[in-house]
C-alpha cells in the first residue's frame, strides 16, 4: 500500500524535513541546539532541554561530559573523533569538557 509508512505523520510534516532540532536551522554552528531547536524538540516530544552550562561545579555538566566522552570513544570512527568540526567535538567544546 503506497504511503503506508506515512500513516500517523502526514505528508506535510515530512515534506519540510521534520522538526527544526533535526535540521541545520535548529542546530548551533558552535555545537548543540540553539533556542529554536530546543523549542521544536519540546513541541515534538514534550521534553525540556536546557542550554549548556560551563559551571565547573555543575553536576549536570559533569554528567554530560562523562556520557559524551563515552559516546565519542565507543560510537564514533577515528576520523570523526579527530575532526574538530564534528558535532560531538563541537558539543564537548561548548560544554567545556
Amino acid at each position: 500500500m503506497p504511503g503506508a509508512a506515512l500513516r500517523g505523520f502526514g505528508r506535510a510534516y515530512l515534506s519540510n524535513g521534520g522538526a527544526a532540532w533535526t535540521r541545520k536551522e535548529g542546530q548551533s554552528p558552535s555545537g548543540g541546539l540553539n533556542q529554536r531547536g530546543r523549542d521544536s524538540y519540546k513541541a515534538e516530544t514534550g521534553g525540556t532541554l536546557k542550554p549548556p552550562t560551563k559551571s565547573k561545579t555543575s553536576g549536570r555538566r559533569k554528567s554530560f561530559c562523562a556520557r559524551m566522552r563515552g559516546m565519542k570513544r565507543k560510537l564514533t570512527s577515528a576520523k570523526t573523533a579527530r575532526d574538530p568540526n564534528s558535532r560531538i567535538n563541537k558539543s564537548l567544546r561548548k560544554w567545556d569538557c
